[in-house]
């Protein structure tokens, strides 16, 4: 059994489709360590031949792990060899799909990206909200919010607000509860009129202090004890309000936005 790989994502376009199969592929095989490495916007025959001898050089012949989303059956032939392990994504589905649907697909790089300017202009949007409605900014405008998501200090939101941003088009603040909002139990106007679009995050106490404890060790705010009574502070106000909540802990940043996004019945924007 390998101990160590090297893996490569290569890609027409941003490689975003090869990198997230791939990953979801390797994660199933959590004794190996994998050394990845992205090589986008592969488009012609030299770039092919540049990046594979790339490839050979950084592996020493090791056989590495080559995944991907080309749609050139000559580019996808350059990469080919008896030098790496080659695994073509795209085309074996596409080979299906033409035999299913009695017709020939176009094998043209980034064509459903050019079909829905929308989609870009969707993501765009939901990255800037997010970003200006970030740690409890920009409370005011929650009512444009697809969802707002309230947990402690360090509990993840902020990464889980991005990623439904960035991956599912949705508008997503976060607020941060203050110790205000924990003593009294309560939370502000403006979330409390949007307690639709509300989800609470929580995680374990023994989670949030090692969080803490990285970026301020040995304070009080990085406390066991301080994370524990939070956390149950926490619990009394999505309770009070009856706000569903998802636990982070464990889990990967992609498992905890789904499951948020699922908590109040969101889908994903059209092409996302």
């Amino acid at each position: 059994m390998w101990k160590s790989k090297d893996v490569y994502y290569i890609s027409g376009n941003t490689g975003i489709l090869a990198k997230d199969m791939g990953k979801a592929l390797l994660c199933q095989f959590p004794e190996i360590s994998f050394n990845e490495e992205l090589i986008p916007f592969i488009r012609s025959e030299s770039q092919a031949r540049r990046a594979l001898d790339k490839i050979l050089q950084q592996s020493n012949g090791r056989y590495p792990l080559v995944f991907s989303t080309l749609l050139s059956i000559k580019l996808n032939q350059i990469f080919d060899t008896p030098e790496v392990e080659f695994l073509n994504i795209i085309d074996h589905f596409l080979v299906t799909l033409e035999d299913l649907l009695e017709a020939k697909a176009i094998r043209e790089p980034g064509t459903s990206r050019h079909l829905d300017d929308n989609t870009m202009t969707r993501r765009v949007n939901a990255i800037h909200y997010s970003i200006a409605h970030d740690d409890g900014t920009g409370t005011k405008d929650y009512d444009e919010a697809d969802l707002i998501i309230v947990g402690v200090s360090r509990s993840g939101k902020t990464p889980v607000s991005v990623f439904i941003a960035t991956q599912m088009g949705l508008k997503a603040a976060n607020y941060p509860l203050v110790q205000d909002d924990l003593t009294s139990i309560r939370l502000p106007s403006e979330i409390v009129r949007n307690k639709k679009r509300v989800v609470g995050l929580s995680t374990s106490p023994q989670m949030l202090h090692a969080f803490r404890e990285k970026r301020y060790p040995g304070s009080t705010y990085a406390n066991l004890a301080t994370c524990e009574q939070e956390l149950q502070q926490s619990d009394q106000i999505f309770l009070k309000y009856q706000i569903p909540v998802v636990f982070s802990d464990g889990r990967s940043i992609e498992e905890t936005a789904t499951q948020v996004a699922q908590e109040l019945d969101l889908k994903r924007q059209p092409g996302f």
